[in-house]
C-alpha cells in the first residue's frame, strides 16, 4: 500500500490544513485579547462564539447541499478568501483606529458565515483523495496538521499581538491567503454523484442519516455535549490575565497547551491507529477531558494549567478521530457533505457554543466555578451516554466490516 505521505493531493491538502489553521488560531488570540481589552466583559467573549455559531446553525441544510453539488476544492477556495477579506476590514479598523466591539461582532458573523461553508466541504473531500484503507492515518494526520498551527498560531499571535493587532491580523490574512493558493492548485476530479430532487427530505438528508446511525449519533452528540460543558477556551484571557496575572505571551502559551497534548496524542494515533475497543476507549477519554477540566479550574499556577490543558487535548484528539473517523467511513460520497454539515453543527455547537455557555456561566457564577462545573457535567454526560448508546460502547473497531459486535 502506497505510504499517506506519498500521496501528492493529501500533501498538498495537509499543508492547506496548516496554513488556514494557523491563521486561525493567530486570529483567534487577536479577536479575544481585543475584545476583552476593549470590554473587560465575559458575557462579550461568550457572544463572539455565539456570533460565529447562528450563521452555521441557520446554513446547515443549504451549505451541506452545497458541498454535495458543487466543487468542493472551490468552495474551500472562497471560503478562505472570504475569511481573509474579513480579517482584513479587521486589521483595516486597527490602523485607522476605528475598531470597535460591534465591527468584532460583525467580523464573527462573517467568519461563521464562510466556515459554515468551508468546514463540509473541507471534511467530504478528504476520503476523494486517498484509499479510504488510510483515511484512520489521514485523520490523525490532519489532526497533527492542525495542532501544529494551533500551538505555534497562538504563542507566536501572542508575541505579534506586542506589534499592535493591525499586525497580528495582517499575518493572518497571509496565511489565510496562502491557504486559497495551495488549495486552488489542488487535483481533484469533481463529479456531482446524485442528481435527486432538492426537496425537504434531500435537504434533510445528513440529519436523517445521523438519525438513524445510532452509533454515529451517539460519538457526534457525546462530543459536542461534553465540549460543550467542560469547553473552557473562551474564558483563557480572562485565567491569563485576572487569576494568573500574565499577559498576551501567557495566553498564547494557555491556548498553544491543548494543542500540544493533542498533537502528541495525534502522532501517536498515526502510528498506532485504534484497532480494538474503540467505543470504551472514546467514552474513557471524554471522561478524562471532564477530569482536565476540573484541575484547569482549580489551579492557579500557570504550569499546572499548561499541564490540565495538555491532558484535556490529548484526550479530546482520541474523540475527535473516532468520531471523524465513524462519520466519513460510514457515509455514502452522495451524502457526505450533507452528513459532514450536519457533523459540523455538532462541532459548532460544541466549541462557538459552549464559548457562549462558558461567557454566561462566567457571568453568573464566577470563572473558576463555571469551569469546575463544566468539568462535572462532562463526567456526568459520560455516565448518561454510556446508558443511552449501548452499540457505541461495545463498538470494537472503526470499520464496521471489521467489527466483532453486530
Amino acid at each position: 500500500m502506497q505510504p499517506l505521505f506519498q500521496h501528492p493531493n493529501f500533501v498538498h491538502y495537509w499543508i492547506g490544513q496548516i496554513a488556514s489553521s494557523f491563521a486561525f488560531q493567530m486570529l483567534s488570540v487577536g479577536i479575544g485579547w481585543q475584545m476583552y481589552d476593549l470590554t473587560n466583559s465575559p458575557m462579550a467573549l461568550g457572544l463572539v462564539g455565539l456570533c460565529q455559531f447562528l450563521p452555521q446553525l441557520l446554513l446547515t441544510l443549504v451549505v451541506g447541499h452545497v458541498a454535495d453539488r458543487y466543487n468542493r476544492r472551490l468552495i474551500c477556495v472562497c471560503t478562505r478568501l472570504a475569511m481573509a477579506m474579513t480579517v482584513g476590514i479587521l486589521a483595516y479598523g486597527n490602523i485607522t483606529s476605528t475598531i470597535s466591539a460591534n465591527m468584532i461582532y460583525t467580523c464573527a458573523v462573517f467568519l461563521g458565515t464562510a466556515r459554515a461553508f468551508e468546514m463540509p466541504a473541507n471534511q467530504a473531500i478528504l476520503p476523494n483523495l486517498i484509499p479510504s484503507k488510510l483515511l484512520s492515518r489521514a485523520m490523525s494526520a490532519i489532526a497533527s496538521a492542525r495542532e501544529i498551527s494551533v500551538i505555534a498560531g497562538p504563542a507566536l499571535g501572542g508575541l505579534i499581538y506586542l506589534l499592535g493587532p493591525s499586525t497580528l491580523y495582517l499575518s493572518s490574512l497571509s496565511c489565510f491567503l496562502i491557504s486559497c493558493v495551495i488549495m486552488f492548485f489542488l487535483s481533484y476530479n469533481f463529479s456531482v454523484k446524485s442528481k435527486s430532487p432538492i426537496n425537504m427530505g434531500h435537504l434533510l438528508g445528513g440529519l436523517t442519516f445521523i438519525r438513524g446511525n445510532k452509533v454515529i449519533l451517539g460519538s457526534v452528540s457525546l462530543d459536542m455535549f461534553a465540549v460543550l460543558l467542560g469547553g473552557a477556551t473562551a474564558l483563557l484571557p480572562i485565567v491569563a490575565k485576572d487569576i494568573l496575572h500574565t499577559g498576551p505571551w501567557g495566553l498564547g502559551l494557555l491556548r498553544c497547551a491543548p494543542a500540544l497534548g493533542a498533537l502528541l496524542m495525534s502522532i501517536y494515533l498515526a502510528r498506532h491507529p485504534l484497532t480494538h475497543s474503540v467505543g470504551k476507549i472514546m467514552f474513557a477519554a471524554v471522561a478524562i477531558f471532564g477530569v482536565a477540566t476540573i484541575l484547569f479550574g482549580l489551579s492557579d499556577s500557570l504550569i499546572l494549567s499548561m499541564f490540565a490543558l495538555i491532558l484535556l487535548g490529548s484526550s479530546d484528539m482520541i474523540s475527535v478521530v473516532i468520531r471523524s473517523t465513524l462519520v466519513q467511513l460510514e457515509t455514502p460520497d452522495e451524502m457526505r457533505g450533507r452528513v459532514s454539515a450536519a457533523n459540523s453543527v455538532f462541532i459548532g455547537s460544541s466549541n462557538q457554543l459552549g464559548e457562549f455557555e462558558s461567557g454566561v456561566t462566567a457571568a453568573w457564577f464566577g470563572v473558576i466555578p463555571a469551569i469546575v462545573i463544566g468539568g462535572i457535567g462532562t463526567i456526568a454526560i459520560v455516565g448518561v451516554w454510556m446508558c443511552l448508546f449501548p452499540d457505541l460502547l461495545k463498538r470494537k473497531t472503526l470499520d464496521k466490516e471489521n467489527d466483532e459486535y453486530k
